[in-house]
């Protein structure tokens, strides 16, 4: 079959025709007309704070027709923003809205910046409430001054508040009239601002408790309510589930049923469905439980149980506010799209001779899975053979094949969507799930392909590698972890140790040090970015390891859970050395960069804290962008069962990481698979921005701390055996000779007393050791030849006749 050759005319028209598309879908004028609408809210806003001072004075001229009003040029009017300011100003308040009509600028200004492309606020949203409050102020004023006096010429409810008042006063009654005013307007704002619905649940819970105290029989003096400051606001996540069940062997115009899995907050504008709940959003009060039981066994007898928030009692956590919303305005996956990847998933394996009996879809925020049954006698490899041929069909940037799902009896084909979603940090925070969750260390990290949240308890895991290429997302879920604990957690309840080679992607939490962050007495930076710092701070962990389980020995306690509970609960000596233990998490961002330096030094401190600090509670979070086998050791692999990889180049990367090929094959862009054991699961990690991240650290660093960060124990290294602890009074036989060869050549080096004297490595060394212990020599400096001390030959003849 031959191919003809494009005319070269043909690129000519194309551009004739995207030169000739519609003005009005031109960026020009959509920047005409954004400016011309700020204008004309500007002109408006003058027209009528001028009519509130010039409208009695323009009422006469007011009453003529529009014609002549217009048209006649001897008509004047005091309006400063002339005849036409004047006929508006009327024409929206008196015979509109009343003074309500102001807020009709605040929509103009907005709809201006938005066609602008700036969104200065939730359009959507700002439209309905602010028409919401021009009708509900309108039928207010309507009612409250439904005459006005005979010197006034303004109606501050306008005429449409006048009427629509009048008409419910004699439908309802006024008292029926201001209940419902009320109760409308207080369900405005508790709707539109999430801060007035919070006060507005704390009155009531104020009031229960004072009714619960006042109804209590005990003698003891009531204590004054306290409303919890750390109280954060929750949304619970609507959820839209549409079964989407596809028929292969029907025509493709057969229309379809798609199950989509959607979470959006209560905030975002949701088209309504009918199987659509709508939930009340709720308010969480993140506090910390106390134990009802007290038992003592020492001097705390008939103490109250102990509070480790107490000490920062007024600490606050971060609101949801400091975060972003970067999903709003995500593209949603159309019928369209899905028909398409259906059909050519249909035909390709139709192509192989491969016949499908049903084949399911369901949306993810980046990805879509399409769960297939295939027919009996079908071989499952011979579909897993195809990946890339499906991949070719849909072109695609990459598709997974599990074959099987566990537990579900169906093959799934991962297909990227054409327009990832973005899953903001926001929207996870505010999730039920995280919100509701009761673990010790709570970890959201995105959501899943059925669009949940994703969440983990460390305390499980119990130490987590993170492991994938530069530039697809580890920073960014490192920050994600990091943030879920700072938004659950107490600063006295956990703390971190950041371990950052790179030196400035956790430099942003060093603010964070006398709230949340642990190191060495003598440490003057938070954040650990020596070499040498590191190694002590990883065997200062070990001792801090070890000092914890001989306190859980002595408190006959199995971790730290249990040795806290009884703590807490006054059964626990502080004078004995018992304390309150907070969990430590250390962070090291770049794995890679310390074995290469350190290798050993770094690698076996590490294993032994992986290996036996789960139960005393410290955890160790670590990430590299080296998947290789010189880095992640079969000893890292053997003690970090959970992982997470993010994309990678190679299946090799891949299998290195997980033990599977897989990561390979992601998007990128927070695209990761998470193993635990033999579970994985593919998981669109949250955003969050550096901006986002900055304002949460300065939002704790504002508030009072500790008087220091918390100090892990001092580690003093063991040295080596020094010089001095050589014998001069058993000199080797060639030791003189030795010194007067280096003394002579100014170089000191075992291996040219080896060659000089033709003897042995460890008899060389001996000499030199000796060499050093009588100050021939300096200290060794690695592969460098030693510093002689000696400048010639009559100082070195003197030191050796003060020997002998």
């Amino acid at each position: 079959m031959a191919f003809k050759a494009k005319k070269p005319g043909n690129s000519k028209q194309q551009k004739k025709k995207q030169k000739t598309q519609p003005f009005f879908l031109n960026e020009k004028f959509r920047f005409i007309l954004g400016i011309f609408i700020l204008l004309i809210s500007a002109y408006l806003l003058i027209a009528f704070i001028s009519f509130l001072f010039f409208g009695a004075a323009d009422q006469s001229k007011l009453d003529l027709s529009w014609k002549e009003l217009v048209f006649n040029s001897d008509v004047k009017v005091e309006n400063k923003a002339g005849k036409t300011g004047a006929f508006l100003s009327e024409k929206l308040m008196n015979r509109g809205f009343g003074i309500a009509s102001f807020l009709f600028i605040y929509l103009f200004v907005v709809s201006g910046f938005k066609i602008l492309g700036r969104n200065l606020v939730k359009y959507r949203r700002t439209v309905i409430y602010t028409l919401l409050t021009v009708i509900w102020f309108s039928v207010f004023l309507g009612f409250v001054f439904p005459k006005t006096s005979a010197s006034s010429f303004i109606y501050p409810g306008g005429q449409y508040g006048f009427v629509l008042g009048s008409w419910l006063s004699t439908l309802i009654g006024k008292i029926g009239l201001l209940l419902l005013l009320f109760i409308s307007g207080l369900s405005i704002l508790v709707v539109r601002f999430e801060k007035v619905y919070s006060a507005v649940k704390n009155i009531f819970k104020r009031r229960e408790k004072i009714v619960a105290e006042e109804d209590s029989e005990e003698d003891s003096p009531a204590e004054e309510p306290l409303i919890s400051d750390d109280s954060i606001s929750k949304v619970i996540d609507e959820e839209d589930n549409i079964k989407a069940i596809f028929e292969p062997d029907v025509a493709d115009e057969e229309p379809m049923e798609i199950q989509r899995a959607e979470e959006e907050e209560v905030h975002q504008e949701v088209k309504p469905a009918p199987e659509e709940k709508e939930e009340e959003g709720l308010e969480l009060t993140v506090h910390h439980k106390k134990e009802e039981e007290v038992e003592a066994n020492f001097t705390g007898e008939g103490m109250e149980d102990y509070d480790p928030t107490l000490e920062l009692s007024r600490f606050k956590f971060p609101s949801l506010e400091l975060l972003e919303e970067h999903s709003s305005g995500n593209a949603e996956v159309s019928n369209e799209e899905l028909l398409a990847n259906k059909n050519k998933i249909v035909e390709t394996l139709r192509h192989y001779k491969i016949e499908i009996v049903k084949i399911r879809a369901t949306i993810g925020p980046t990805i879509t899975l399409y769960e297939i049954i295939p027919a009996p006698g079908i071989r499952i490899a011979k579909i897993k053979n195809l990946e890339d041929d499906i991949a070719l069909s849909l072109a695609a940037l990459g598709i997974r094949i599990i074959a099987p799902i566990p537990g579900r009896g169906t093959i799934g084909i991962e297909v990227p969507n054409r327009k990832p979603e973005v899953v903001s940090m926001r929207s996870i925070l505010s999730s039920r799930k995280f919100q509701e969750s009761t673990a010790d260390l709570p970890i959201a990290l995105g959501k899943t392909i059925s669009n949940e949240t994703y969440m983990f308890d460390l305390t499980k895991m119990p130490h987590i590698l993170v492991a994938g290429a530069t530039g697809q997302g580890k920073s960014v879920g490192i920050n994600v972890i990091i943030t879920s604990l700072l938004y659950k957690k107490h600063p006295s309840q956990i703390k971190f140790v950041f371990i950052d080679p790179k030196k400035v992607e956790l430099n942003l939490y060093s603010v964070l040090e006398k709230h949340y962050l642990a190191k060495l007495p003598d440490e003057e930076e938070p954040v650990i970015t020596d070499i040498q710092k590191v190694k002590n701070t990883l065997n200062s962990l070990n001792v801090e390891m070890d000092q914890r389980y001989d306190l859980l020995k002595k408190a006959h306690a199995r971790n730290i859970k249990e040795y806290n509970k009884k703590f807490i609960g006054r059964r626990l000596n502080p004078e004995k050395g018992h304390r309150f233990l907070p969990y430590i998490i250390v962070v090291i961002d770049e794995f890679a960069d310390l074995i290469m330096t350190a290798g050993k030094e770094i690698e076996l401190p590490i294993a032994r804290i992986a290996q036996l600090a789960r139960a005393v509670g410290i955890h160790m979070i670590i990430a590299t962008q080296r998947p290789s086998t010189n880095i992640i050791t079969g000893v890292i692999k053997a003690n970090f069962p959970a992982r997470i990889a993010f994309k990678v180049a190679s299946m090799i990367d891949s299998r290195t990481i997980l033990d599977t090929p897989g990561a390979n094959q992601l998007i990128g862009k927070g695209d990761m698979l998470i193993a635990q054991g033999s579970n994985m699961t593919r998981v669109q990690c949250a955003f969050i921005d550096t901006p986002e991240v900055e304002n949460i650290c300065t939002f704790i660093s504002e508030q009072q701390g500790f008087p220091s960060a918390f100090l892990l124990p001092e580690y003093v290294s063991e040295d080596e055996v020094g010089p001095g602890e050589v014998d001069l009074n058993h000199r080797d036989e060639l030791f003189n000779d030795a010194a007067r060869v280096v003394v002579a050549n100014q170089m000191g080096s075992t291996s040219m007393i080896q060659r000089k004297f033709s003897i042995g490595y460890n008899r060389a060394g001996r000499i030199m050791d000796q060499l050093e212990a009588a100050g021939v020599v300096g200290p060794s400096e690695g592969s460098k030849a030693r510093q002689v001390l000696l400048q010639d030959e009559y100082s070195l003849e003197q030191l050796l006749n003060s020997f002998n």
